[in-house]
This record gives structure tokens, sequence and C-alpha cells, in this order.
């Protein structure tokens, strides 16, 4: 876990990575990403996100710039709030015009996420508080009959009771309308007085016009919709109000014309939208509910990776006795499940300590607590056969657990530990067939995963320790952080990088240039150049060419991607040193001359000539070992990539 000094390193990077608040529309977060709303995109690199210390990944999707930290994203978060000139909200100001530069889809699907996103945590906590409750009363230990247990149901009831207004804020915030006579509406919409009539069944008008008689509590689609309306109208009363009288005619035309539209047009449709999505998850799993689970399962982790799941929130946030939810939720539960499985096999069946740190974190983190981007990004996805062996097993269980119609029947991350969410005495064994799915979730990943899943051959991963597969005796001994690692110099794993120029290997972290001393482009070695002939240090082909000629980009045949960048900003020399000997799209063999470089000139013009050799997917690879402190001529190994 890192702690604050190594998180604000971090914060600062990630900052300057994605263009500071020039470039930053606005930034929320969830459980585990931060969520980035830009300006242009084309800015941002994201192998330089991902090579950021903390980062576990990177996601463009529903408009957003999704970056993945893991459970310290609330430490990030506050610490990358107090750069620039972000709001206490996390917002900087913004073009308008950008949405229209998006499609409907991503548009739609960052309004969802951006809106339930910050309302996770009291979500989470008025779900366990349920939990909890039914635990107690199940086991007899509370009567539900007691005072405490009618003011305990309050606590874990009051963050879905009043999600309209939860809801009304954040939409409010997103849309940047009035957020006080949002959350206002909201309450028109669950007011005692409306909710009596309600329960009276009798037919209501307001001003002769009808109002639907409908229960808004808890309810998630009317009040986006009408906040959305709100935008529109808070525009037009502001246009056509003079500004004499402005402070005190818009907010009460707006607020009296919201209420009669959230009453009598929008709300209903809203409703009738939410019953008609509960209608058609009804008839799904009446009619096809087996296949309808076993799909939703096994596709949860690409659901969760775009963010979509949110889409379902009118209905699993709703789950109650009342209204269980019997696909959603328990298709979570089977897929969060497996995927901490998964990072477990990875986390016992690896050599590698640096793997295995990441890899139990990541399974505690889904199987305790349902949070599984960590286990996805930083193994799943990472090594892809246990992504493929965890959605095999999902869907498997999936069959099992909508052919006995499996519900739950209160809202939580769906974990191990959440599984009270399925008791009910309304369905005496569906517990029971809950817990068998979790169960068999876990041991056919644990077994598909030991046996196809996973092992440091099959994704190229080497232990910490001196490898035993050599094709020959010779051992080199790599100088890294003051301290001697072993490497069999014929490894089938371990890739060699080549000094592509003759001098003095020194440590990336004595650059003078932070960008490469802090590694925010990659690991890798700095040469003190004593000749001016650049070399291919494998063979690979160019990727790039910079026009001032003084970076070339490679990529090896091998999958390193490698910078050399000759000199520090020598970029403001214009190319006058350097002369291009290859072209991008050629193919090289170690040896090969790239470039040669007057590095006299570039002494003479001020100029420092040390060359940092940087491996750009550094995340791809287990570690990057450089040999430092050593004068070497094109025939020595800068540098060992495992």
């Amino acid at each position: 876990m890192a702690n604050q000094k190594e998180i604000e390193q971090s914060v600062q990077q990630i900052y300057k990575a994605v263009g500071g608040d020039n470039n930053i529309k606005s930034l929320t977060h969830c459980i585990t990403r931060l969520r980035f709303q830009l300006k242009d995109w084309n800015k941002v690199d994201d192998q330089t996100v991902k090579n950021i210390p903390g980062v576990l990944g990177v996601n463009r999707q529903n408009g957003q710039y999704q970056i993945i930290i893991g459970n310290q994203v609330t430490d990030y978060y506050n610490a990358i709030t107090k750069l620039g000139h972000f709001a206490s909200n996390g917002e900087v100001p913004a073009d308008d015009n950008d949405d229209q530069k998006r499609g409907l889809f991503d548009r739609f699907a960052d309004f969802i996420s951006s809106c339930m996103a910050p309302l996770i945590p009291a979500l989470v906590a008025g779900g366990l508080m349920k939990l909890i409750l039914i635990v107690l009363t199940t086991l007899s230990w509370m009567s539900d009959k007691s005072q405490t247990y009618i003011l305990l149901s309050a606590i874990g009831d009051a963050p879905f009771y009043f999600l309209p207004i939860e809801l009304a804020y954040t939409s409010a915030k997103y849309f940047r309308v009035n957020q006080m006579l949002a959350v206002c509406t909201a309450g028109v919409l669950i007011y005692p007085t409306f909710t009596a009539l309600v329960k009276a069944g009798h037919a209501v008008h307001m001003m002769g016009l009808p109002v639907t008689l409908a229960t808004y509590s808890a309810s998630v689609i009317p009040i986006l919709m009408t906040v959305w309306a709100m935008k529109y109208i808070e525009h037009w009363i502001d246009a056509i109000t003079p500004n004499q009288i402005k402070s005190i005619v818009k907010p009460l035309a707006e607020l009296f014309i919201m209420g009669v539209l959230a009453l009598v047009i929008i709300g209903p449709i809203g409703t009738y939208l939410g019953r008609l999505l509960s209608m058609i998850m009804i008839f799904l799993n009446t009619k096809v509910g087996w296949l309808a689970m076993a799909l939703m399962a096994s596709l949860m982790p690409l659901i969760v990776m775009t963010g979509m799941h949110w889409a379902f929130a009118p209905i699993f946030l709703a789950a109650s006795v009342a209204s269980p939810d019997s696909l959603i939720l328990p298709a979570m539960l089977i897929s969060n499940v497996a995927e901490g499985t998964a990072a477990l096999v990875v986390a016992l069946k690896t050599k590698n300590v640096k793997l295995r740190g990441v890899a139990s974190a990541a399974s505690v983190s889904a199987l305790v607590a349902g949070i599984t981007e960590p286990a996805m990004y930083g193994v799943t996805l990472k090594y892809k056969r246990p992504l493929y062996t965890a959605m095999i097993s999902s869907g498997i269980v999936g069959l099992f657990a909508g052919i006995f119609h499996i519900r739950a029947f209160a809202y939580a991350n769906p974990s191990l530990i959440s599984l009270p969410q399925f008791i009910a005495k309304v369905a005496p064994h569906n517990f029971m067939y809950a817990v068998l799915c979790a169960a068999g979730s876990v041991i056919l990943t644990f077994i598909l995963t030991f046996m196809f899943g996973y092992s440091d051959k099959m994704v190229g991963v080497q232990a910490d320790q001196t490898t035993n597969q050599s094709t020959d005796n010779k051992t080199v001994t790599v100088s890294s952080n003051n301290s001697d690692v072993e490497l069999e110099s014929g490894s089938k794993n371990t890739k060699k990088v080549y000094a592509p120029m003759n001098g003095q290997l020194v440590s990336l972290d004595t650059v003078d240039d932070n960008v490469f001393s802090s590694k925010m482009m990659g690991d890798g070695v700095a040469i003190q150049p004593t000749n001016g002939e650049i070399d291919a240090p494998f063979d690979g082909k160019v990727v790039t060419v910079f026009p001032t000629k003084h970076a070339i980009g490679l990529k090896s045949n091998l999958g390193i991607e490698l910078m050399i960048h000759i000199g520090l900003n020598t970029v403001e020399l214009k190319g006058k040193p350097f002369t291009q000997c290859v072209a991008v799209g050629d193919e090289v063999k170690k040896g090969q001359l790239l470039m040669k470089v007057d590095l006299k000139a570039i002494q003479e013009a001020g100029y420092d000539t040390t060359t940092p050799i940087i491996v750009t997917n550094t995340k791809d690879f287990v570690e990057v070992e450089p040999v430092v402190n050593k004068k070497v001529t094109t025939d020595d190994v800068a540098m060992y990539v495992i």
C-alpha cells in the first residue's frame, strides 16, 4: 500500500500526464477509479499513465478517461484535487461544447456513471447495515418489532429511500443547474403529503391536470429525467426574466414549473420506463432465466470494465423482499468470487514476489469486498487466461443460479461477506443456493485456473530468484538498487537490451531530468556516451523517429518497446547535430547503425549528452534490471527485461 509521499508523487505525474487543469473538465471517483472528463483526449498517452506508480490500468470509456487505482483511490483523489485550480467538487471550468463532440451512447453512459459514482459509499453503507439486520433477526438475536430494529432500519434504508434527493444533487452538478432547486424538486416527489395521497389511491389532480400516483422513494430514472429537463427550463427562465427581478422570480418560477412537470409529466414517464425495464428483466428470467443468468455472470467483468453495470441501477438498488433482484446481483456474486479466486490462484502459483503481493491483495478485495477492478486490471485482464477461466466458470455456475432462480433481497456489493443479502423467510432455500453458487464459483475457477489459466512460463513471468532454465552455464550478475540479482543469460524469459552507444552506464535516478529520473515514462538506464554512433540494441523495428531526430523509438521482436533519448532537452537543437540512418518501419538487426550524433556540437551548445534508454512498456513486464556503474560497448548488455 502506497504511503502519502508516494501518493503525492504519483498524482503529480497523473495530473501532468492528463494535461493539467487546462485539459481537465472535471474529476470524480468511484470505489477504484479516478474518472476524468477531458477536453482533448489526444493529449494523453496511455502508456505514460500506465507507467505511473500506483496505476493499475487505464480505460477510455463512456466519455471518461478512467485511471484504475484500486482501494486507495480516495487518497489519490484527495491528493490530486489539491493541485491546479480544482474546486472542492473536483470540477474545473469546462467547454460547454465538448458534449457535442461525443456520441449519444458515451454521453448517456457518462451521465449515469457520473451521477451514481459519488453515491456508492452511502449505498454500500446502507446495504451493509441492512445485511446486519437480516443476520440479527434471522438468528433471533433481535426482534424486528423492537425500537432498536426500527431505528437501525432507518439508518440502513435512508440512503435508498432518499435516493431521488441524492441523485438530484449529483445530476444537478453534472448538468450545472441550481443544485438546491433540484434537491427541492426531488423533495416534492417524496413529500409526506404526496406519498399519503398515493397510499390512499384516490384520483389526484393539480390545477385540473391529472397526477399519476407513483412511489418515487428509492427511484432512479424519474429524477434523472427531471434534472435533465431542468437544464433547459432554467436556461429559458434565465433568458426571459429581467435582471431587476431575476433573484426573486427565477427561483420561484423554476421550482413551480419543475414541481408541476415532475408530478404530471416527467415523473410518470420515468416511472413507466423503470417498470418497462423491470418487465423486460422479469420476462427474461421467466422465459430464459438460465440463459440470461449464465450470460450475465460470464460477461460481468466486461460490463464492469465499461462501467455500464450502473445502467441496471434501477433494478438492483431497489432489491428488497417485495421486489428481489433475480439477475444482476446474483450474477455479480458469481463473477466477483470467480475474479477473486483467479487472482488467488495466480498468487499461489507465481514465484515472483511482486506479482504475488499484487494478486493476493486483489483477491482479498474481490472475495471480501466485492471490488474486482484490482483483480481485473492487476492480474486477470493483464494475463488474459485467468480472465477467460473466471468467465467460463462464471457462465457454468450462472446456469445453476438461473435454473434455481436465485434472488437477492437487499443491495450490497456481492461478495462472500455479503451473502446474507440472499436470506429471506419467503425463500427458505435461496440462501443455501447462493452459498452453493459462491462455493461452486470458487472451486470451479480454482481448478480451471490452476490447470489451464496460469503458470509463470505461460505468461513469461520469471521468479525473483535465479532461474534454472539455461542454454549455457554463463551467469550474469546485475547490480540494481545496491543489491546483486543473478540472471542466467540463457534463460528463455530473460530478454536483453544491449547498449546502443559506447560509454558509461549510470542509474536513471541520476539523470538531471525529472521526467526520466522519476521513471514517469518507464524504467531503464542511462548512458554517458563516448562516441556518436547509435546502434540497434536488439533485433526489431523502428517505430518512431522524432522530427528533431533527438529521440528514436524501437520495438524488439520479443515485445520490448524502447525509446533512446539522445541528450537532455536536445529537442531545442532542432535536429542539427543528428544524422538519421534509418526510417520509420525499417526492420533492424542488433548492432545496425541507427543515428550519427555530433556529441561535441551538443556540448558546445550547452546541453547534457546523457542518453536515457527507456522501456516504455515497463508495465508489460515483471522487472527491468539495469546494469549500472559500468563502462560498456555496443557488445555489452545494458539491461535485462524479465
